[in-house]
């Protein structure tokens, strides 16, 4: 098993992480919820976070964001802080739920962020026609969220994360609450999306097909404190299906993470 707890290559880093460690204080004891993590990700990669419920998966996800601040250690994202890369518009974050306003329509939710940033009404217009256009939803410009079906108010939550065409897609288990035939077209649309656009996704699981499915790069993380336990590459074709997943090549990657969650389990005891 790989030792190694950060993702190198020699292309460059678009997420440099250094020694980072994150304690909450609380009234009674402080939690730690992160420990000594050291992680790359390149431009251009889709890495997913897995490991056992709160292992600080998401933890991690929100300090790249800005959302959560380390106590210790270093992170840069594009090569500026969490809190200038999120001024700079580097990132779109979609959450575990779509997170959409009732009270607008599609296109108006998809227009919400593009109006805080400025842009014209024609520019909204034309951003969120493109975005829809991009997910498979032309057409339901004038619905509103509780008339769409769960997958279809996530792809919203997906395009509107990408209207600003920001560099990185922040992903915190987006399809969790979704049904498993739902959550399958819904990986290949990603998948897609992910090949067209050239994003540099980071992706949140509790999933180890959706994980290596998804992914080029797969940190496993162990119980808290977080500390990441291997981090394994899957050299898939970027056109692959889900066919895929009755591979013998699919099948020994998804055994690596099962394993790496294992000793996760073990380390965290």
């Amino acid at each position: 098993m790989n030792e190694s707890s950060s993702i190198k290559s020699a292309e460059s880093s678009i997420i440099d992480i250094s020694n980072l460690c994150l304690t909450f204080e609380t009234q009674t004891e402080p939690v730690h919820a992160l420990s000594d993590i050291n992680m790359k990700v390149n431009s251009g990669d889709f890495v997913s976070l897995i490991g056992p419920s709160g292992c600080g998966k998401t933890t991690l996800l929100r300090v790249i964001a800005d959302l959560e601040k380390p106590t210790s250690g270093t992170i840069n994202v594009e090569g500026k802080s969490p809190n200038q890369a999120r001024l700079d518009r580097a990132y779109g974050y979609v959450f575990q739920t779509p997170a959409l306003l009732p009270w607008r329509n599609i296109e108006a939710n998809i227009h919400l962020p593009l109006e805080i940033s400025g842009y014209s009404k024609d520019e909204q217009k034309s951003l969120s026609n493109q975005y829809l256009s991009l997910v498979g939803l032309s057409g339901f410009e004038k619905k509103y969220p509780w008339q769409l079906s769960g997958g279809m108010q996530q792809r919203v939550s997906i395009a509107r994360a990408l209207s600003f065409d920001p560099d990185m897609l922040l992903m915190d288990e987006p399809f969790g609450a979704l049904d498993e035939i739902t959550r399958d077209r819904l990986n290949e649309e990603l998948l897609r999306l992910w090949e067209k656009t050239q994003k540099t996704v980071v992706f949140v699981t509790h999933s180890i097909p959706e994980a290596v499915f998804l992914s080029n790069k797969i940190v496993v993380m162990s119980a808290r404190p977080g500390k990441i336990i291997d981090v394994i590459d899957t050299n898939f074709p970027k056109d692959r299906n889900l066919d895929i997943r009755e591979s013998k090549e699919f099948l020994k990657v998804s055994q690596l993470v099962r394993e790496g969650l294992k000793e996760g389990h073990s380390d965290g005891s």
